[in-house]
């Protein structure tokens, strides 16, 4: 879609798959708009968080303050309202001190960002939005032809993934799975009947294997997947995937939660950090220059994790509340397999090559 569109209009676009590189380089391509997976926003909020909290004193005051008065606008602009009187002189002058600087290291002129391929957190998205950059969030399958919703930039909602486009039906299933029709769905997968019929009813409704809900508005909210809801051994139904985006917004050093319980007694979890994130903590602590293996495997990295681990659980139903965790001496990637191109959790490859990992929570 995101390709298609130059092409229909007229625009330049730039490409970058270097992971690592994209934040850096919005400095020099300058861009509008831009289209990215949810890992690319986390890890942009979790490296400004950990760099503002390096500077410490009143720049970090500053910042953090900043944060705090534009989330009010933020909420009053999603709510079809504008700031006034004081919050509005406030917001001139955080935005001044602390918006400009901050929209000056994604090039300067964004105007809005799209995000898909996964949930975003909502506390991510709205701190982009309180520095002056929204981010309008999407959601479509490749049997949709890539996109089936999207937030509006004078219609949205944090935390849905926006209204249908023109032409899309929606209707969600007794179980709560997301049914669409329309023009963009797919008539079918290639050479493949038993899976056609599978996905596709006859009546045209294509079951997207994604559990959501319709607000009174027609905002559309995804709550998991289908197939990654699990049932603990207490007969409990936990949705990992909100779990875990809720997780990376609590902790700007989070990179990835894999929450894990399925006919087990409790709930746990795998988790990986951020490796510029965390070494820039690890330089606030006495470890600058450590390697990642070292700093991750601290006391001091695990009472740090701990602590954000406790704030999610703080958060949570009983059933759904990490017990236990580990964290990983690497990181998931694309290259190892861990994730798709598009980082994407791929959940079952990573279970069954940390299970020992995750076994070891449940014996002793």
């Amino acid at each position: 879609m995101l390709l298609t569109l130059p092409l229909q209009i007229g625009f330049p676009t730039a490409i970058d798959g270097r992971i690592d590189k994209i934040v850096d380089n919005l400095a020099v391509v300058r861009p509008t708009f831009m289209g990215a997976a949810p890992r690319i926003f986390e890890k942009a909020y979790g490296r400004i968080q950990t760099m503002m909290a390096g500077e410490g004193g009143v720049k970090h005051k500053l910042f953090v303050w900043a944060g705090s008065v534009g989330r009010e606008v933020s909420e009053l602009r999603e709510q079809g309202k504008n700031p006034t009187g004081m919050l509005a002189r406030k917001y001139a002058i955080s935005d001044k001190l602390i918006g400009t600087k901050i929209r000056d290291r994604f090039g300067g002129r964004i105007r809005f960002f799209i995000s898909g391929s996964a949930a975003l957190n909502q506390d991510v998205a709205r701190w982009f939005d309180a520095m002056g950059m929204q981010i309008a969030e999407g959601y479509g399958l490749t049997e949709t032809s890539a996109a089936s919703f999207v937030n509006r930039t004078k219609a949205y909602r944090y935390g849905s993934v926006g209204w249908a486009l023109p032409g899309t039906e929606i209707r969600i299933a007794e179980d709560g799975e997301v049914l669409l029709r329309g023009p963009g769905v797919m008539e079918g997968y290639h050479n493949n009947p038993d899976a056609t019929a599978e996905a596709l009813d006859a009546d045209g409704w294509l079951h997207t294997g994604d559990i959501g809900e319709v607000d009174d508005r027609g905002f559309l909210r995804i709550t998991d997947r289908k197939k990654d809801l699990f049932k603990t051994s207490g007969g409990k139904y936990v949705a990992p995937s909100i779990i875990e985006s809720t997780f990376k917004g609590l902790c700007p050093y989070a990179s990835q939660l894999v929450v894990y319980g399925a006919d087990r007694n409790f709930v746990s979890a795998l988790i990986t950090l951020d490796p510029d994130a965390i070494a820039g903590w690890a330089a606030q602590h006495g470890m600058e220059g450590a390697d990642y293996h070292t700093i991750v495997t601290s006391d001091a990295c695990r009472e740090m994790v701990q602590g954000y681990v406790d704030e999610l659980n703080a958060g949570l139903n009983r059933w759904e509340t990490i017990k236990k965790f580990t964290i990983l001496e690497s990181d998931l990637t694309v290259e190892s397999g861990e994730l798709t191109p598009s980082l994407k959790l791929k959940r079952k490859v990573v279970a069954d090559k940390y299970q020992h990992l995750l076994d070891a929570h449940y014996t002793g």
